[in-house]
């Protein structure tokens, strides 16, 4: 099986459900090597025993509303590089986490996340990590440096923390809907890679 046709079946099962749009970027890589996510034209790769596998979905629900969920996926077992990776940007979301309260400053969550990522030896994240979603794919507001709103209750906000180095790939994505004390996970999705025979 191709990358593209998993990436594929992924979107079918979310019309099943009701969704209209969607982006759906995925990518494989033998052991040693980072899974990237990938345009379309990019997923010609066939998966093998070993590879690891990674799946960002960029859906809209049947109401029009948009969400994201990306994971690593492993045929076989993962390396303790591969875990560890997945761990550090799931440690960075919850990072983020904690500051996504009404009234936090969205320049003030993404430099503190940047302090973190440099913390901990890893790149600056130079992508837009976190943000506002909807009707739309990307809405305001931005977890970025020059965003000027601030974090407000009701909203949907995805995060996706992630790096990338010659040999591994980290990240994880989620959405939350932002409550009177803070963030609310959307789903229950465990945040490790997921292994399979």
């Amino acid at each position: 099986m191709k990358d593209f046709e998993v990436a594929a079946y992924a979107q079918y099962l979310g019309q099943l459900l009701g969704s209209e749009q969607g982006i759906f970027l995925a990518g494989s890589a033998p052991p040693g090597r980072p899974a990237d996510q990938n345009e379309r034209w990019q997923m010609g790769r066939e998966i093998r025993k070993g590879d690891t596998y990674r799946q960002l979905v960029e859906n809209s629900g049947p109401g029009g509303y948009y969400t994201e969920l990306a994971r690593f996926i492993v045929v076989g077992r993962a390396t303790q590089e591969q875990k560890d990776a997945v761990a550090c940007s799931v440690a960075a979301q919850h990072e983020t986490l904690k500051r996504l309260k009404p009234g936090t400053s969205c320049q003030e969550i993404y430099a503190a996340h940047n302090e973190y990522m440099r913390g901990k030896g890893l790149p600056e994240d130079q992508r837009l990590y976190c943000h506002g979603q909807g009707y739309d794919l990307v809405e305001r507001p931005l977890i970025r440096h020059d965003e000027s709103m601030s974090i407000q209750e009701s909203m949907n906000i995805v995060c996706h923390p992630g790096f990338a180095n010659a040999t591994v790939a980290g990240g994880i994505c989620d959405n939350y809907i932002i409550g009177p004390d803070g963030p609310v996970a959307i789903h229950k999705t465990p945040q490790v890679i997921l292994e399979t025979e």
